[in-house]
């Protein structure tokens, strides 16, 4: 039996990282994007090598498989969160650079830009399977909707009217406001960090918004908040509590998806990892991740 040549085979797993990339903008879950990527490249190696071959373009057939996999994922996800204990956040991912495993190859990890932000993702998960997968494809990788209604199974015209109805959720969720630049987020996180570890309650309804949100999520493995904690008093006196019960509690600056962040370690363990949306020098959301096999990028080494 024949094999691929060198070449071939270079130029399709070439396409891994782009692969991931989709799957987890698609998916929320760089662990569910990882078994998407496996699943595409086991049925391209389940042809034959005549079969291969008669493909023009390889990238477009892996792209289009791993597409039409993320959209029955999607389906069936929305079944799962129904009974997902509290509430879901997507898996955080750290800057490659501060990548804490050590993935075979590169390409595993996951290109940061805003369209893997977790305001955005959170966003993302609002919108119905086929809206999520028109808008991504289409808006954040600039696929043409001919492309995209093969891997959806509508029309063009069809797709485009779903990605019209994503954008309007992106508008809904996140009204316009004037952007923060990455070293102005940064300070804030860092004065944040100082103030919550100082247990300064004041200092932290100065630097949490009045109607700021604090989201976290634990699968029922770990304890988390049961429902999101509104208001900047409330959320501050409840941060400053858990390091009284904690006082071991350590938290380090990391770029989580993209955006300066925090980890929380007590005794070198990683905890939890937050995503912080600031606005106006503000902090208006907290996404808390403590679900432990959210966090695999973080303590795997």
């Amino acid at each position: 039996m024949s094999t691929p040549s060198e070449p071939a085979l270079s130029a399709i797993m070439g396409e891994r990282r782009r692969l991931i990339n989709l799957a987890y903008r698609l998916l929320g879950s760089l662990a569910d994007a990882e078994d998407v990527v496996q699943e595409t490249y086991a049925r391209w190696y389940a042809m034959s090598p005549e079969q291969r071959e008669a493909i023009r373009s390889p990238g477009g057939w892996l792209t289009t498989v791993a597409g039409r996999i993320c959209l029955d994922v999607l389906g069936s996800a929305r079944a799962r969160r129904e009974r997902y204990v509290g509430e879901w956040l997507p898996e955080p991912v750290p800057d490659s650079v501060e990548w804490a495993g050590t993935p075979a190859d590169p390409a595993d990890r996951v290109t940061l830009d805003e369209s893997v932000g977790m305001a955005f993702l959170v966003v993302l998960e609002s919108m119905t399977p086929a809206e999520r997968v028109a808008f991504v494809l289409h808006d954040v990788f600039r696929y043409p909707f001919a492309d995209v209604a093969e891997i959806v199974g509508r029309t063009p015209a069809a797709c485009r009217q779903l990605a019209v109805s994503a954008r309007r959720r992106v508008r809904e969720a996140r009204p316009p406001t004037t952007s923060t630049s990455t070293a102005r987020h940064a300070g804030v996180v860092r004065d944040f960090k100082v103030a919550w570890q100082a247990k300064d309650i004041g200092a932290l309804v100065q630097l949490l918004d009045p109607d700021a949100v604090a989201t976290s999520d634990g699968g029922g493995l770990v304890t988390a908040l049961p429902v999101p904690l509104h208001g900047g008093e409330p959320i501050a006196r409840f941060l400053a509590g858990l390091v009284t019960d904690a006082p071991e509690l350590a938290l380090l600056e990391r770029t989580v998806n993209g955006r300066p962040g925090l980890v929380v370690q007590v005794d070198d363990t990683v905890e939890a990892v937050l995503a912080l949306d600031v606005e106006a020098d503000r902090v208006t959301r907290i996404w808390a991740v403590r679900n432990p096999e959210k966090l695999r990028p973080w303590t795997a080494g």
